[in-house]
């Protein structure tokens, strides 16, 4: 299940076959543009320095959360007040949408900024945490990935990111492993 928090922080890219590879895409102007149309947000493209010096603290800062709460740690109340400060730029407006029977409200970003960006983003980490899924935060366990996702799976054991990508990908290296190491054991 793909997050608006997730997808933040995801945007600093791991080549996940080992190559060694990275790629800090929030800094690409493609990247801002698709992220903020899959968001439904509004902000100027391209970001400018200060503004992606900020997201890039941010997303330092939110990647760390997620890694301790990937090891089954939790929120500290420092954490929380970090939180409160990225959301308080997020200005939103309310209104109340369908009919008698299936009646919603919807809250709508007022600004059009990458702090409003960042509060949204920040939101829905917190989102995450109220809801109690913070247990289904997860960092792949292919040490190359990196990648935090949401474990959406009933027993809450997923692993990989993809696992046809990393799970195969890993799945294949322990074999060889295994098959390297009976063959020392054979000479």
């Amino acid at each position: 299940m793909d997050t608006l928090w997730t997808d933040f922080v995801n945007s600093e890219w791991h080549d996940w076959r080992g190559s060694g590879r990275s790629e800090n895409r929030l800094v690409l102007t493609a990247w801002q543009d698709a992220f903020l149309d899959k968001w439904k947000l509004e902000a100027p493209v391209p970001a400018m320095g200060q503004e992606i010096d900020e997201m890039q603290t941010f997303r330092r800062h939110l990647h760390r959360l997620a890694a301790e709460l990937a090891a089954g740690g939790s929120i500290s109340q420092t954490d929380r007040e970090w939180l409160n400060t990225m959301m308080a730029p997020g200005l939103v407006r309310r209104h109340l949408d369908g009919d008698e029977q299936a009646m919603r409200l919807f809250l709508s970003p007022v600004g059009n900024d990458w702090r409003q960006v960042m509060a949204e983003v920040a939101a829905d980490f917190a989102k995450t945490l109220l809801e109690g899924e913070s247990l289904r935060i997860r960092i792949c366990e292919n040490a190359d990935c990196k990648w935090v996702f949401y474990d959406d799976t009933r027993n809450r054991t997923k692993r990989y990111c993809d696992d046809k990508m990393c799970g195969n990908l890993m799945k294949v290296r322990r074999f060889r492993a295994r098959k390297k190491a009976e063959m020392k054991k054979e000479t």
